[in-house]
């Protein structure tokens, strides 16, 4: 994760200057606990080691990945508790009482919303890159995927969030030789 953090930072120092101070010093691990216990989950291991160097970013003036705001544990927790009081209140049920379900990849189960899912990023619009902790069948156990407030598609964006930082800090990298 220090690898990968390192070349999101140098990217930015040479690119976006400006926004290098939007990145949070890192979480403690009493914060990540309180997290997982707030949310009943456990976070996988590069997931908890990345926002040990980076907690988020402090403000969203500019979104760090692809234009959305890199959440904080603390907005993580606000972002997860609107879901939830949605789910909750029985907002993703039909007139029936059954999950309206959504049109996801192989891999993400067919519910509208799941507890399991955990926001990582936040567009200003209600969508999300999520931590998929419950997948389906022939998903992966922390694979981010792609939860958009008033569409039903959910697609795999990476396998695990190492694979998404470390894919994202490419993108920034192809910028500069292109």
């Amino acid at each position: 994760m220090q690898e990968i953090w390192l070349r999101i930072e140098a990217w930015l120092r040479t690119n976006a200057p400006e926004h290098v101070d939007i990145l949070a010093a890192g979480a403690s691990d009493v914060q990540i606990s309180e997290l997982e216990d707030l949310l009943s989950i456990q976070l996988p291991e590069d997931v908890k080691s990345s926002y040990r160097i980076h907690n988020g970013q402090t403000s969203y003036n500019y979104g760090l990945i692809n234009g959305c705001e890199f959440l904080s544990l603390e907005r993580i927790e606000d972002e997860w508790q609107i879901w939830k009081g949605l789910l909750d209140s029985g907002t993703f049920q039909d007139e029936d009482g059954q999950d309206q379900g959504c049109e996801p990849d192989l891999g993400i189960c067919n519910v509208w919303w799941s507890s399991k899912w955990i926001p990582l990023t936040y567009d200003g619009c209600g969508n999300h890159d999520c931590l998929d902790l419950a997948p389906a069948e022939g998903g992966n156990i922390g694979q981010i995927i792609s939860m958009w407030h008033d569409d039903p598609e959910r697609k795999i964006l990476a396998p695990s969030f190492r694979d998404w930082l470390q894919n994202y800090a490419k993108g920034l990298e192809l910028r500069i030789s292109n």
